[in-house]
């Protein structure tokens, strides 16, 4: 916001010194308002300020004013003084012949007039000049002495009607009735922000004849009193109190001889509530504003704001355009002709300012023309907006407008969310508008160099190659130096979709100009013609044609020009040279150095206070005179002012995260400022200043000494620069500062400031999303998606994740982690703070994630590091590894794409869709070479079995779908041949034998049937004869071999060649998959849970482990590493494992994948690209890290049985490989101590930390007890019936009762103390539940009650003394969890529809029940109660832990910890948790005593909802309900009584 002080009279020094500089009340600050106090003649020498141009600057100035502010824009300080009338710049010749017909009686005064005003004749009409007097010339007298004689005359011409009432306002208005009429008088729509301060002196009028009051008022010459300009100020002041009464703010002070002094205790008093006054006036303004905007507000504000500044710049850049016409019409035949089918998008190139954009604006404007009345077109000039200037904004800007112009829906947020499916929604946004065969549309992108993204890319990946019908992409380009032109010749390579700018004829540059000249209403004299024409000897170059312009239409036609640059280079030389000249080389080339060293430009707000802390600008400005204040030093806004006007169109505005900022408009001027200003340690300087200017350095009264030229010494002055803080509130970032700040660091060299101030510093990270260490915030991502940018959120992040490296990188990340806790200790809120390093580090496998909706199918193309990817919907997307972004989305498939396949050296692929197409793509280009459709029918119940295999010797693709294989030419497309078989035995599996050149199928029957690869003739048929009753499931060919390995419903996997079949082993279950190494010397099976491996040898394939891999849940898929040492398999339960097949199947590392069951794998070297087809997310892992040394080695626990000691400590979990045995993880070493034989497979583990006991519950029903202080003395329970496998156990708090529960069967036992160990006993009691469900959580509390839970949801309490049973209210789902209290009088149970219950266990009722849902949650897994019984931490299986209030069931906290969690064990001050992902959490619950002020804990999740039954609540309720009952029946026909209702008892 710019304010505007303007003022005539004289005020303290007090005042005047608060001029000039950045205010922001407090109100303010929360809506990120930059208030910009601005009086143009503060800094400057008298003969300046009253230079017969300013008072037209401050007019021009005051007029920006109110465009751009959004509150406060005019101030007026208005006393006693009206104000030196000023002369007329300018005046029109029938004006001028009207003043000199009434001077004609007076020579001299005629003569006067006449040597000051020359004629214009260049302008239309003729004008008469003002001339500036010459450097030996005095301004004073004389300039008095004309304005008197053009007063006299104008008022002798009004009196005779020759002039009008505003006419005559020029010779006899000051300049303060100018501005005070232009910024509020004249206004027709409300005051607009202005406010007018009056200072009212009370009986002035008796002292007005004093010497001292005299300086108070306006006075002649000879020094008396001015009556005529008294009388003048008495009008306006007249003027103001009639129209704008509102804005009139009177000061009334009493009279004294020394009122002006600032010690005088009445005029001290004035100062304070006047600026009180002021600041209370702004606020009023901007809220007022701010809230008409708000009510006013459309939904997609952002969006029309994009659209009409683009319209706006492109009516400018038509304004004047000529020529092209042969152009045009080429141009519109080729959009007919290409209407109706496919083809390539267009691109128009020339050099820089040949007219590109000018002839893309008069394209856009005749489309309907061209393509009909409806057509949608779509313009945007790139870099010219903030959301231009980024491919991610371009495209959201461009499918929303075209959405809403075709009534589709609106992109969704979960499309925003991520790049590639912005990319991947507008090419199918393009194809839905073609298919609806109705209106054309047609995109308009100038200027692509001006796209951030792609200047740093080496492909433009959401350009599509190709356009369907009735949609045309029109681009273009700067050509000359390699660039963008030559980016996007690799994906359009069409060379008709080049169309090159030619220069204009020289006929045409001079129409150009004269068009220019007639628009300004100018004219140049026939000599100044002449002079121009042969500046620019046939030039058609629109650039240096505007250049042109611009010089001549400031000639008069007195003027004598110097010859004109002949080159668009030499005459923007000439063009700095000229500013240079006029305003001195050092400012010019420091104004135009700053706006072409940021990033985006800068605001004129912040170019003023750039310019107030450059010292070499402000010792050039004050080398003759000295600024005004001794306290304060500003740069002169109105030098600035100057410049502006002089660099005209030159600049560019450009709407900025809500600022607008000015740009350099043209490439070329650019180019040249870098050149002229910016060269050697120049560039630097400008940075330094820029960075110390964002950076706050020296804002808030912090003084920067300087030395200027007549002082001669340093001075300590405050230059009131604008304050920099990160957050102007809790919720508006100073995003200029953000993108600004850490580019000038690095361009000015001071790397340990940028190290220290941004890369290290909490507050940045957390405002600013990005930066630190990339794995880092890439590992945040999740989360903060889930539960948004909250600072408690990315805190917990990167303290969880960097923890790891605190000690060994103390300076960057240890003091992150510093900042973090320190924010924790403060914060106001219940919160979970990170006590240690507990999720994955970076540095870690994860290479990059991407988001893309349903993916199906996926293939590497090595060579190019490029992965092909297919989605549900038909698109396929081609992602550079490199660049970590999509380089193309390929459209084309209307149904699910079922197969690619990635050939001819990486840069060819081919797809296969349900639409029943082949397409064949060229990966580099993006574009389509052929498509196949396979004569299948479009039956929806297809068979979902397809083959692909690309024959590259043959040059022929084979495509294998339920009962017909095809093939098919690949130069061609060309069908080699078609081979239908029998539909009522659909081909199960499929293989191209290429050594034997024979085709392979086995049918779900068991008929093998061979045919030649090369013709499809069948060469036999034969039945299996190792398998019988059994159906194949899958299949794989070996080609080395000349066979297929075939698997089977019932486990066989047989080998199948043409010569016959041979079992070559019997699985357990059915076979799930088949795949085999890259050199086929290994074939892995999967089948239920397992993967078996097997390796080659001459009869086919043995076993090459004896144990298989394992996993908690269904395999789904699995890969062989490319040197054979290394297999990754994938389950159902979402985790990927990495097993070393050199050291015989040791599991190396459990990997999450994307949260649901991972179906698709893909190895390209030490990559690993994992997917599933019910989740939208893709991550790629490199493998190469297993070498690497890690930060922290997680225990690698796939049960999720794991039990803890020691605080910590030792980690317990069944071996990986062998659940017989249980491994002892030692924490701090990162390493297994011991591992722990128990001869049968381990169900459950219980840990007593006083007793220093480890139990383990076996599938056998036995449970062994092992003393952890010694390995010698293992005790045995042994259970009450063979062969029962225990479901669960549990210890009282005090750890003198064991619980032992089976189905349906519970033992008690005791634990007393012994030496050496303690003494187990029992069991005491032995009960049965005598229910058909069984038992899945149990409880014991020291007086023998158990508490047990069944997988239907029943809940229990029994009494071992009395054999009573006592039902509790049941749970919707089975009872996963139980927990006692400390003081054992409350329990808490958890259930799989994730409902807590708060249960009082002397009344066996519950307290509390809270459920907790949100589109993530998938039950609880497990409870506890804090040491002081006042919380309950509870993990959830949506990999969350939240915190319970058990005073009154409130959620505290919730915590995503991206893993599920196994168990929680209660500290002192928080909890230890181990989780399925090998890190033990570690963490503190902090909770302040007084929760006035707490906030939602579920305020930043998506659809998370918690609710709170009280039972107390509803007993009251239910009582009041009642007896308002019984009140209402004994009250009938009292129809006054109210009637109130029960209270809701949720709590919500």
């Amino acid at each position: 916001m710019t304010l505007a002080v303007l003022e005539r009279t004289e005020w303290p020094s007090e005042l005047k010194k608060k001029k000039n500089t950045p205010i922001v009340p407090p109100p303010l600050q929360i809506h990120a308002c930059n208030l910009q106090v601005v009086d143009l003649r503060w800094g400057i020498r008298n003969t300046e300020a009253t230079d017969h141009m300013t008072t037209e600057l401050c007019l021009e100035e005051l007029d920006r004013c109110r465009k751009t502010s959004i509150g406060p824009a005019f101030v007026a300080l208005l006393g006693d003084q009206y104000g030196p009338c000023p002369v007329p710049t300018l005046i029109e010749e029938k004006e001028w012949e009207a003043l000199r017909s009434q001077l004609a009686s007076k020579p001299r005064d005629l003569e006067l007039v006449a040597r000051r005003f020359r004629r214009d004749e260049n302008a239309v009409p003729p004008t008469y000049l003002l001339q500036a007097l010459g450097t030996a010339e005095t301004q004073g007298p004389e300039e008095a002495t004309l304005t008197s004689v053009l007063r006299s005359g104008a008022q002798e011409a009004r009196r005779l009607g020759l002039i009008t009432q505003e006419q005559w306002h020029r010779y006899h208005w000051s300049v303060i009735e100018w501005e005070i009429d232009r910024g509020l008088l004249s206004l027709t729509d409300g005051d607009q922000g202005a406010t007018v301060f009056l200072r009212e002196i009370q009986d002035l009028n008796k002292h007005i004849l004093e010497d001292c009051a005299l300086k108070m008022v306006d006075r002649l010459a000879d020094g008396c009193l001015d009556t005529d300009a008294q009388n003048l100020l008495s009008g306006l002041k007249g003027r103001i109190a009639d129209t704008q009464p509102g804005v009139l703010k009177a000061h009334h002070l009493p009279w004294s001889r020394d009122l002006v002094n600032p010690k005088n205790k009445a005029h001290a008093r004035y100062l304070k509530e006047l600026g009180e006054q002021f600041v209370a006036r702004a606020n009023h303004q901007v809220l007022e504003h701010l809230r008409e905007q708000e009510a006013g507000r459309q939904e997609l504000a952002w969006l029309y704001q994009e659209i009409r500044h683009h319209l706006g710049l492109s009516t400018e850049a038509t304004w004047t355009f000529c020529g092209r016409q042969e152009l045009l019409a080429q141009l519109g035949q080729r959009l007919r002709q290409s209407d109706g089918h496919p083809h390539s998008p267009l691109v128009l190139f020339g050099p820089p300012g040949i007219g590109k954009t000018a002839l893309m604006c008069k394209l856009a404007e005749q489309m309907p023309g061209l393509l009909g009345r409806k057509t949608v077109t779509v313009l945007r000039l790139l870099g010219m907006s903030q959301m231009s200037s980024d491919a991610r904004g371009l495209l959201q800007s461009i499918c929303f407008q075209v959405c809403l112009a075709y009534g589709l829906p609106l992109p969704p947020a979960q499309v925003l969310e991520a790049h590639a499916r912005v990319v991947q929604f507008f090419h199918t946004l393009l194809h839905t508008v073609s298919c609806r065969n109705f209106e054309s549309l047609v995109i308009l992108l100038d200027s692509m160099d001006d796209v951030d993204s792609i200047c740093r890319a080496r492909r433009v990946p959401w350009l599509p190659p190709r356009c369907p019908p009735r949609i045309h992409l029109i681009l273009s380009a700067c050509s000359g130096k390699p660039g963008i032109l030559d980016i996007m010749r690799q994906t359009l390579t069409d060379p008709e979709a080049y169309w090159e700018v030619k220069p204009l004829s020289g006929n045409q540059g001079q129409e150009m100009i004269q068009l220019l000249l007639a628009a300004s209403r100018r004219t140049l004299s026939p000599g100044q013609r002449e002079l121009l024409w042969a500046s620019l000897p046939e030039c058609g170059h629109p650039g240096r044609l505007r250049l042109a312009f611009e010089e001549a239409r400031k000639w008069a036609s007195f003027t004598i020009p110097a010859p004109l640059a002949s080159t668009a280079k030499e005459a923007i030389h000439q063009l700095c040279a000229r500013l240079e000249q006029t305003h001195g080389q050092l400012l010019v080339a420091h104004v135009l150095g700053y706006i072409v060293s940021s990033r985006h430009g800068l605001s004129e707000a912040e170019l003023k206070d750039v310019l107030s802390l450059d010292d070499e600008v402000l010792e050039a400005v004050y080398q003759d005179w000295t600024p005004p204040s001794k306290e304060l030093l500003r740069f002169p806004p109105l030098l600035w002012v100057r410049l502006r006007r002089d660099l005209g169109h030159s600049l560019a505005r450009r709407p900025v995260d809500g600022f607008t900022l000015l740009a350099i408009a043209h490439r070329q001027l650019t180019e040249v400022i870098q050149e002229r200003y910016l060269s050697g340690p120049e560039r630097a300087k400008r940075h330094g200043v820029l960075a110390d200017f964002f950076s706050g350095a020296w804002s808030q009264g912090t003084k920067k000494l300087i030395t200027l030229p007549l002082v001669g010494k340093p001075l300590n002055l405050d230059r009131k620069v604008a304050p920099q803080p990160l957050w102007f509130s809790d919720t508006v970032a100073n995003l200029r500062k953000l993108k600004e700040l850490p580019h000038h660091l690095v361009h000015s060299g001071r790397f340990e400031e940028l190290k220290q101030e941004v890369l290290g510093s909490m507050n940045w990270i957390s405002c600013r999303g990005v930066g630190l260490v990339r794995d880092a915030l890439q590992l945040c991502r999740p989360a903060l998606e889930l539960r948004g940018m909250e600072r408690s959120i990315l805190y917990t992040e990167l303290l969880a994740r960097l923890h790891f490296f605190a000690t060994s990188h103390p300076a960057l990340v240890g003091q992150l982690c510093q900042q973090a806790q320190s924010w924790f200790r403060l914060c106001p809120h219940p919160v979970l703070v990170p006590l240690g390093g507990f999720l994955q580090p970076p540095g870690g496998p994860l290479r990059a994630g991407a988001k893309l909706l349903c993916i199906t199918a996926m293939g590497w193309s090595l060579e190019e590091k490029l992965l092909v990817v297919g989605t549900q919907d038909g698109l396929m997307a081609v992602w550079d590894m490199e660049e970590q972004q999509v380089i193309h989305i390929l459209t084309g498939h209307t149904g699910e794409v079922r197969s690619v396949k990635v050939f001819g050296k990486g840069t060819l692929v081919l797809s296969a869709s349900k639409d029943h197409t082949l397409r064949l793509w060229n990966l580099l280009s993006g574009q389509q070479k052929f498509t196949i459709w396979d004569g299948g029918s479009k039956d929806p119940t297809d068979p979902e079995i397809w083959s692909l295999h690309v024959d590259e010797a043959k040059k022929v693709v084979y495509l294998a779908s339920g009962s017909k294989i095809s093939a098919w030419n690949l130069e061609t497309a060309e069908l080699v041949f078609h081979i239908l078989g029998d539909a009522s035995d659909c081909w199960m599996c499929t293989a191209v034998l290429a050594s034997r050149a024979t085709l392979l199928t086995v049918s779900e029957g068991g008929v093998v049937s061979l045919w030649s690869s090369g013709t499809g003739k069948l060469q036999g048929r034969h039945h299996l004869s190792s398998i019988k009753e059994e159906t194949p499931t899958c299949g794989v060919s070996v080609q080395k071999q000349g066979k297929m390995v075939t698997g089977f419903s019932k486990g066989s996997i047989s080998l199948v060649s043409p010569g016959g079949d041979s079992l070559l082993e019997k699985l357990p279950e059915a076979v799930r998959f088949l795949v085999v190494s890259e050199d086929e010397s290994l074939l892995a099976a999967g089948f239920g849970r397992s993967v078996r491996i097997f390796l080659a040898d001459s009869q086919g394939f043995h076993r090459f482990m004896a144990t298989d891999l394992e996993h908690e849940d269904t395999v789904e898929i699995a890969g062989f590493g490319p040197e054979n040492n290394l297999i990754v398999t994938a389950s159902r339960d979402a985790l990927i494992q990495v097993w070393s097949l050199s050291e015989q199947g040791t599991l190396l590392d459990i990997l999450e994948g994307v949260g649901a069951p991972v179906s698709l794998l893909a190895w390209a070297g030490a990559l690993v690209a994992s997917a599933s087809q019910q989740s939208s997310s893709l991550k790629v892992w490199d493998l190469t890290y297993i070498q690497k040394p890690r930060a922290c080695t997680p225990f690698l626990d796939r049960t999720g049985l794991t039990a803890v000691s020691h605080n910590g400590s030792y980690v317990y979990f069944p071996k990986i490989g062998d659940k017989n045995k249980v491994t002892i993880w030692d924490s701090a070493e990162g390493e297994e101590q011991d591992a722990l034989d128990t001869s049968n497979e381990v169900r459950c583990l219980e840990v007593a930390q006083q007793a220093n006991l480890l139990f383990t519950g076996l599938v056998s029903g036995v449970v062994l007890v092992f003393p952890l202080n010694s390995r010698q003395d293992v005790m045995c329970i042994p259970p009450p019936e063979a062969r029962k496998a225990i479901n669960c156990m549990a210890l009282s708090k005090g750890e003198e009762r064991l619980a032992i529960a089976y189905d349906s069967i519970v033992l008690v036992l005791d634990i007393s103390p012994g030496d050496p160990c303690p003494v187990i006993d029992g069991p005491t009691y032995t009960f049965y539940t005598q229910l058909p469900e069984a038992i899945s959580s149990v409880a014991v509390l020291a007086d023998y009650r158990v508490i047990y839970g069944m997988t239907n949801g029943d809940l229990f309490l029994y009494e071992c003394a009395n054999s009573k049973v006592f039902p509790l209210e049941a749970h919707g789902s089975q009872v996963t969890c139980m927990q006692v209290s400390h003081k054992e009088q409350l329990a808490v149970s958890g259930s799989e529809e994730a409902l807590l219950c708060l249960w009082d266990l002397q009344a066996c009722k519950w307290r509390f029940q809270m459920s907790y849902t949100n589109s993530y949650c998938r039950g609880v897994q497990c409870v506890c109660f804090s040491k002081d019984d006042k919380y309950v931490y509870a993990g959830l299986k949506d990999r969350s832990i939240i915190v319970w209030s058990v005073l009154d069931g409130t959620l505290l906290a919730v915590q995503f910890v991206h893993a599920v969690v196994n168990r929680i064990i209660p500290t002192s001050n928080g909890f230890i948790a181990p989780t399925r992902h090998g890190y033990l959490i570690r963490e503190r619950f902090q909770c302040p005593s007084s929760r006035v002020s707490q906030q939602d804990p579920l305020k930043n999740f998506k659809k998370a909802v918690w609710k709170v039954k009280s039972r107390q609540r509803e007993e009251l309720a239910a009582a009041a309900g009642a007896l308002q009952d019984s009140r209402s029946a004994s009250a009938q026909g009292n129809e006054r009584k109210s009637n109130k209702r029960s209270q809701v008892c949720l709590l919500v």
